[in-house]
């Protein structure tokens, strides 16, 4: 019989493609609900319990092999108090784990963030190895769950994803997205600096690596796309996927960064055209191999149109 995966946010961005990647990867998947309303039309079976308070999921939880953790309180640009970020990626995830390890199951696979590692930017390669150093709340916050989980019994890995692109991404895609979509020139095509993306079908690839690799794992493992896209590529990509030419005007990169800084948007400049490349090579020793290259991805995404609001 298949295995059985035990999943949680399934009604979000990563979580509702997961619940429909995951059969299709061999597994069998349960979906941890709080409200029966929420049962998104993907899911196959549902439990009904709150995360946040697991106490009694013994239910939820039986006969289960894995526990796949995608929910989570996801960053935003105007911040929230830390304590949130300590209740639902910590507090929440710990417990969660802990309920799983009574339950007897096998592994716990965490969603954390590369936010976990480091701020927006990096000026090397970062891999696993590097010493983790989160710059916001949030990250704090998923690095403090991992080392919860650190010092539990139950065998576990975290997924540490860089940006993850797709249909249904918001945030930092959602915005390149629609620039991209806009019929002028824009200023990128001078930007140099490299960034790791991640696209949802390797994603889910990534999860059933980690699934099936053999034991004990016990560490976090970075994941990313094989290449690093600068802003420019990814918009020539993202152009593509519309059927136009690039439109990239050669802007020197100081005179962009001050007109992000006067419009009050640095943060974005940080996030969209500074460096952050990530080396998936311990993920890959596991058996990962990413399917879908990033331009290919980027295309595939702006041909499809379709990037409402969602986790980034």
């Amino acid at each position: 019989m298949a295995p059985l995966i035990a999943l949680t946010g399934a009604t979000g961005f990563i979580g509702r493609h997961l619940l429909r990647a995951l059969p299709a990867q061999g597994f069998r998947v349960r979906a941890l609900l709080r409200r029966p309303a929420e049962l998104p039309p993907e899911a196959g079976g549902a439990v009904i319990g709150d995360i946040a308070r697991p106490q009694n999921m013994a239910a939820a939880l039986a006969d289960v092999d894995a526990v796949v953790h995608s929910a989570a309180l996801a960053p935003g640009l105007t911040g929230r108090p830390a304590d949130d970020y300590r209740a639902m990626n910590t507090a929440a995830t710990v417990a969660l784990a802990r309920a799983a390890e009574r339950a007897g199951v096998r592994r716990f696979v965490f969603l954390s963030s590369i936010r976990a590692q480091c701020g927006p930017t990096a000026a090397g390669v970062l891999t696993e190895a590097d010493v983790a150093v989160p710059e916001s709340a949030y990250g704090q916050s998923k690095l403090a769950a991992e080392e919860g989980l650190a010092g539990l019994a139950i065998d576990w890995v975290a997924l540490r994803p860089v940006l993850v692109y797709g249909a249904g991404a918001g945030g930092n895609i959602a915005e390149l997205v629609r620039l991209a979509g806009t019929p002028w020139p824009l200023p990128f095509g001078a930007v140099t600096a490299r960034r790791s993306l991640l696209g949802l079908d390797n994603l889910a690839t990534a999860v059933a690596a980690v699934l099936r690799a053999p034991g004990p794992l016990r560490r976090p493992l970075v994941v990313a796309d094989r290449e690093a896209l600068t802003l420019a590529e990814m918009i020539v990509a993202l152009r593509r996927g519309l059927g136009r030419s690039p439109g990239l005007l050669p802007v020197p990169v100081p005179l962009l960064r001050a007109g992000f800084r006067v419009a009050g948007r640095s943060e974005t400049f940080r996030r969209l055209a500074e460096p952050l490349v990530v080396d998936a090579a311990a993920l890959m020793a596991l058996g990962w191999t990413p399917t879908v290259s990033t331009p290919e991805g980027l295309e595939r995404l702006a041909r499809e149109g379709d990037a409402p609001s969602g986790m980034a």
